[in-house]
């Protein structure tokens, strides 16, 4: 796809899951020209990329690009191969708790968005576009608004474009939404949540668990949102 006249430039980090698709759609109905990211960083499974390029074609973003981070190679994850995803855990949906679980990735998002970062100053963009959400999620400290900010002050001072005197900003429209909410958002804009994939440790066949906390998340939302999730129907 070839840039719209008067466009803007925005770097999405596209996971292939639900919330990204929804943010990433949500940055394009304000105008954004979408410059789709994903990033394979050493996850289980690819079935989440397959899932990227759908979604990113179903998106008509600019261009999408892939790149490979091997943090499997450091641990400290369950996403990466280090111990066992956990299951039916009932934290899933207790956002009252502190603990932090196993399928938290160590630095991961804000390894992700310094890749935005470079290419978004690259191409002369300050829009970076993540589907992180502070409500119904599952206890990860990058996930909240408070990093969003944090990530925001760093860009200003870590970029020759930020102390040229640009503000990058941090776009993270799914951030005060619960899973319920993104659900109704997505269908409001039309988007085909058959195209995603969100589980952690999908069955052989490719079929989520329906058992991690990213499958129960999912199936809260749809639940709530009172709408069948066309990956599972």
């Amino acid at each position: 796809m070839t840039p719209s006249s008067g466009y803007r430039k925005a770097v999405v980090l596209l996971s292939g899951g639900l919330d990204s698709y929804t943010a990433a759609a949500i940055a394009k109905g304000e105008g954004f020209d979408l410059y789709a990211l994903t990033v394979w960083y050493g996850q289980r499974h690819s079935i989440e990329l397959d899932a990227a390029r759908q979604v990113a074609s179903s998106l008509g973003v600019v261009t999408h690009r892939e790149m490979s981070v091997d943090l499997a190679s450091f641990g400290g994850s369950a996403l990466t191969g280090q111990g066992e995803v956990p299951k039916d855990r009932s934290i899933a949906l207790d956002q009252k708790s502190d603990e932090i679980p196993a399928t938290y990735v160590p630095a991961r998002n804000t390894i992700l968005l310094s890749l935005a970062l470079a290419w978004a100053e690259s191409i002369g963009s300050y829009d970076l576009v993540i589907g992180v959400n502070a409500l119904d999620y599952s206890g990860y400290p990058d996930c909240r608004p408070e990093y969003i900010s944090a990530f925001e002050r760093l860009a200003s001072v870590a970029t020759r474009a930020g102390v040229g005197g640009n503000h990058f900003r941090v776009r993270a429209p799914l951030l005060e939404m619960d899973k319920a909410d993104i659900v109704r958002e997505g269908c409001r804009l039309g988007l085909d949540y058959g195209l995603t994939h969100s589980c952690y440790e999908p069955l052989r066949d490719n079929s989520p668990c329906g058992r991690c906390d990213s499958c129960q998340l999912r199936a809260k939302g749809f639940a709530e949102a009172g709408l069948p999730d066309p990956l599972v129907f």
